[in-house]
Parts: structure tokens; sequence; C-alpha cells
């Protein structure tokens, strides 16, 4: 980490920025107001929902990497239902447009997991592939005036869809000057509820047994195939989670590039918690703030707001490495002899004991 933000301060210092004002810049970005602690807030929360599925997925062995599709599913559904429920009570409408958005990111991620079951595909190559039709299918709804595209009344009109009905709008947290919403407490308490689930779980346990060794699992009478459909596709309801999320916070309305990276940087987030629920809530405020801290460097020090990604992908980059070396390392040593004691050695050989 230490290595990826000195990469980017030379990348800020190759676009003219001093480095004292990068660094104040990306502070007060992060903290340097209630509205960019709010907003702050409000990406940690998105990144720690991908998250929480991206751990879930490799507790049973797989990886997703397929958060910025299911956003984008889990988001088209979240406005279609928000924008189709008027007149209902927010007490009927936040929940289904919130439990339609992770029912999106599930049949999403169900894809992948039935090709990976069924016939072996990498879930790694159809995830990565999904988020491009995702990624297509949000340009096409908010394009099209028969599908989600808000009505056109002016060459200005904008190609995203209608703003979701006041009953879908996400609580804020009641911070004055503020745009924190519950989406924070939403997934505090995914990542809680996840954590005793793998940790305190039959279920968790069989899930670990399969990450470890699926055939030893199998062996012991494990539906292998079931646990790893039933993981992959709970990281897509969580993803798909924090796409309708998304589109129930200012400006409540699903436009091209809403997603904004949110499954890339969750999988950063998965990767630097390396299994641990906590270590997911910490690394998502960190990299939340992070991100929001990266849009200030673009308005205030002229740094291009892609440094963070940068930065990221690093981190991916560096990280890999450390695993490899690890490995390696591990199976370079030698095998310790076991231990005797004095009394061991002076004993004769075949001496009673």
């Amino acid at each position: 980490m230490i290595a990826a933000g000195g990469i980017g301060l030379i990348l800020a210092a190759l676009a003219g920025a001093a480095p004292a004002a990068t660094m104040t810049a990306l502070w007060e970005g992060m903290f340097g107001s209630d509205y960019a602690i709010g907003a702050s807030l409000n990406v940690a929360a998105t990144l720690m929902l991908v998250a929480v599925g991206f751990t879930v997925a490799h507790r049973a062995g797989l990886v997703n990497v397929g958060g910025e599709g299911q956003i984008c599913a889990g988001g088209i559904a979240a406005t279609a239902i928000g924008t189709t429920l008027t007149g209902t009570p927010a007490a009927i409408t936040l929940p289904a447009v919130l439990i339609g958005a992770a029912g999106a990111g599930w049949a999403w991620a169900a894809i992948a997991a039935y090709l990976r079951v069924r016939r072996g595909t990498s879930e790694i190559i159809t995830t990565l592939l999904l988020n491009f039709v995702g990624l297509a299918l949000v340009l096409l709804v908010v394009h099209e005036p028969a599908l989600l595209r808000q009505p056109v009344t002016s060459s200005e009109t904008l190609p995203q869809s209608e703003q979701l009905t006041a009953a879908a709008h996400l609580p804020l947290l009641g911070i004055e000057r503020s745009p924190a919403t519950i989406a924070l407490w939403i997934a505090l308490v995914a990542a809680f509820g996840t954590a005793l689930m793998v940790r305190h779980s039959a279920l968790g346990t069989r899930l670990r047994a399969v990450g470890l060794n699926p055939d030893a699992a199998a062996r012991l009478g494990l539906p292998v195939q079931r646990l790893r459909f039933l993981s992959l596709s709970a990281a897509g309801a969580f993803a798909g989670l924090a796409g309708g999320l998304l589109v129930a916070t200012a400006p409540f309305v699903l436009a091209e590039g809403f997603s904004s990276g949110y499954g890339f940087s969750g999988l950063v987030v998965g990767l630097l918690a390396r299994g641990s629920l906590a270590a997911v809530v910490a690394v998502s405020l960190l990299l939340g703030f992070l991100v929001s801290g990266g849009i200030n460097l673009q308005l205030a020090a002229d740094v291009p707001a892609s440094t963070i990604a940068v930065v990221e992908s690093l981190m991916i980059v560096f990280i890999a490495g450390a695993a490899i070396w690890t490995l390696r390392g591990s199976r370079a040593e030698p095998a310790a002899p076991p231990p005797h004691s004095a009394a061991d050695a002076a004993e004769p050989a075949g001496a009673p004991r």
C-alpha cells in the first residue's frame, strides 16, 4: 500500500502538482467538510457490500470479479421498480426497490455460477465478461425511450431515467449538510450478519470446507456444486443491492456511468481484507474516503481522478506478487527435524519407555 501510494504521488508530480498540494487536496476531499465526509461514507457503503459478496464467494474457493456488472443489473432493476411504484408508501416501495436490486444481482451472478458448476467454465472469465454486458445494458435502457429513458422534451434532455419516486429515496443519516444515507447502516448490518454466518454456522463451515478442499468436501457428502452456486450468486446479490443503493441516493436516477468503477474498487477491498469481514469494514472506509478524495484531486490540484484507480490497480498487483513470493518462500523452506530432548539422545536404541 505504501509503494502504491508513493507511485501515486509520483504520477501527481508528473501532472504538475507538488506533493504538498496533492496531499492537501486529497485530505480536503476526504475530511474537508461535512458534505465530503457524507459522500465518502456513501462510497464506503457501496464498496463494503461488493467486498462482502466477494468474501462469501472466496470462502467457497471462487473469485467474483463481476461486481460492476452486478451493480448495473441491480441499478436497472431498482430503477424499473422505483419509477413504477408510484403512490405506494415508502414502507413498501423502498424494500421492494432494494430486494429487486439484490434479486437482479443474484440472477446476473447466477449465469456465471451455472456455467462454473455445470460446464466447468472459469468464473473469473465469465464474471469479467458479464461486466461489459451489464454496462452495455445500462447504456441501452437509458438511451431507449421505450425502456427507462425519461421523456424527451427537448434536444437538451439527458439520456437518463426519470427520478425514482420519493418513497424510494434512501433516508439521510441526519448529519447536517451531509448527503450520508442509511446505506452505511445497511452495509454494516450485511457485513456483521455475514461474519456471524461464516464463523458461527454450519453453512459457513461447509463453505470453508469447499474452499479449502472441494474433493475432500465431496467425499464427506457435502453438496459442493450447490454450495459454490449459492456462494457466487450471493456475491451477486450483495453487489446488486449496492447498485440499488446507488440509484436510491441523490440524484435518484439511473445514468450512464453510475457504477463509477465501484465493482473494481470493491474487488480491491476484498483482496486487501483477505477473508476478514472486520477488515472489509475498515478497508471499505479507507478506500471510500480515498475515492472521494480523488475527485477533489482533479478539482483542486488538477490531477486526474483516475490516479486513484491506478493506485488501486497497483495494490492488486503488489498483493498478488506478495502472495506468490510468500508461497514460494514457504515451499523453499526445508522441513525442520522433529525436536529431540537430551534424555531421548542419551537413551539407547530399543530401550523400553
